[in-house]
């Protein structure tokens, strides 16, 4: 053998064990990296819905879990994130409890899965995480970490814990929307220019604000989630913890996911297209909602092409709903092509509801300064059960604004009721055509 041939074959072994070095040196206490077994590797490819490798074919990063709730492995999990990157996987495991008290700038992942059977954590330290947060100006919002990338997978059957306990009784008698506020709770899962987003099996429990807020995102699917906000203290219960928020987002699907907060259930908002919701049980919520957009001035909303189906809504404020902003300082824009189809529900004040005097603004306000969002093509299917008969027999109210165009609004097999006695009444003011259905005007109503 040539010596030259000799000393590349001895540089490409160097370089090789200097690789495998490398990665060992780096491995923080308690961490593992595993590899997929080489038999793996002569059996026929399989890929999943990205073209990527499937779980059996990624290696497995694991890091140690937290010994109590003051141990942050932060910079652990973002260890395991950047070896996973690229084609791999990280495994929290079950009955383990990862604490996470720094926050995390995840924004460069691509091609990673996230296996969570156990429990991630954030610290409750508010003076921390007031002061050290991502900062979004729509609505003042601030999270813990932002996701994104491409080909993202998070999925198990652990559980995301926002531990908004102390949030909540720090917040107690606040509103988020004052321009006085200053205490800003944190969103408990955020993800900011990401495209192919897939959360599946998780427990999202006790954010302090917001539960799910995607942003700049394309494709973003949650299957099989839960998402519950309770509190231990009746004088300061959760608030503003929504189950899904999103702000220019194209491609949004929720499938078989059941939502028990004291907001909205699903609710996106501007510059949100391609919509798609199916077995949806939410409890004690806003409803889900169609917004709300046109909030700032001079700034055109929108939200278009959503499908809702299956949806039960119990003992909540609001069922199927459209909620866009009025006053001096509102934008404008428009939703368009809604179908609500198969909605069931029970006890609930306003079961269906075009809402465009948004944010508790006063009639006098709203009838001067009314709001410029135009609703068009939006369609009522089959949609039954009972209102709570606070407004009183009214169960539907379809209040167009003035300033905007309502038209292509259609309802068909209502079958709603009220306690409050019968017949039920459904309520149409300035909607342009027949809605299908015989209605009334507002003044007419005997709520």
């Amino acid at each position: 053998m040539k010596l030259s041939t000799l000393l590349l074959t001895s540089i490409v072994s160097l370089a090789s064990a200097s690789a495998l070095v490398a990665e060992r040196e780096y491995i923080p206490e308690g961490a593992a990296i595993t590899y997929p077994l080489e038999s793996r590797t002569k059996e026929k490819q399989k890929f999943d819905n990205w073209g990527n490798a499937i779980e059996k074919d990624r290696k497995k990063v694991t890091i140690r879990a937290s010994k109590h709730d003051r141990d942050d492995i932060s910079d652990d999990f973002l260890w395991a994130l950047k070896k996973a990157n690229h084609g791999g996987l990280v495994h929290l495991k079950k009955n383990h409890k990862y604490i996470i008290g720094k926050k995390l700038d995840l924004t460069f992942l691509k091609d990673v899965y996230v296996n969570i059977e156990g429990e991630l954590k954030f610290s409750n330290d508010i003076t921390y995480w007031q002061a050290n947060n991502f900062y979004y100006a729509f609505q003042k919002s601030i999270t813990f970490w932002v996701w994104g990338g491409k080909d993202i997978k998070i999925y198990g059957k652990g559980v995301i814990n926002g531990n908004g306990q102390a949030w909540w009784d720090g917040f107690s008698g606040a509103e988020i929307l004052d321009p006085s506020n200053k205490y800003y709770r944190p969103i408990l899962f955020l993800t900011d220019n990401a495209t192919n987003i897939e959360i599946t099996g998780l427990h999202l429990k006790d954010s302090p604000c917001w539960t799910t807020f995607m942003v700049r995102t394309k494709n973003v699917a949650f299957d099989d989630i839960y998402i519950d906000a309770v509190s231990t203290n009746v004088s300061s219960l959760p608030k503003n913890t929504d189950g899904f928020d999103s702000l220019n987002v194209d491609g949004f699907r929720v499938t078989n996911t059941r939502v028990n907060v004291g907001d909205d259930c699903f609710s996106p908002k501007p510059n949100t297209t391609n919509i798609f919701v199916k077995n949806l049980w939410c409890n004690g919520t806003h409803g889900v909602s169609m917004g709300s957009i046109g909030q700032y001035a001079g700034v055109k909303d929108y939200i278009s092409n959503a499908w809702i189906e299956n949806v039960t809504l119990l003992n909540g404020q609001n069922g199927a709903r459209l909620k866009a902003w009025a006053g001096p300082t509102a934008g404008y824009g428009y939703i368009d092509n809604i179908t609500y189809k198969n909605i069931r529900i029970e006890n609930t004040d306003a079961p269906v509801v075009l809402d465009q005097c948004y944010f508790n603004i006063n009639s006098t306000t709203c009838a001067t300064y009314p709001s410029k969002v135009n609703i068009t093509n939006v369609k009522f299917i089959d949609i039954y059960g009972t209102s709570s008969g606070k407004n009183g027999r009214v169960v539907a109210d379809l209040t167009c604004s003035p300033g905007a165009t309502c038209e292509g609004i259609h309802i068909e097999n209502i079958q709603l009721k009220s306690p409050a006695g019968d017949p039920a009444q459904i309520v149409c003011d300035n909607i342009k055509g027949d809605i299908g259905v015989p209605c009334i005007p507002g003044s007419e109503a005997d709520d």
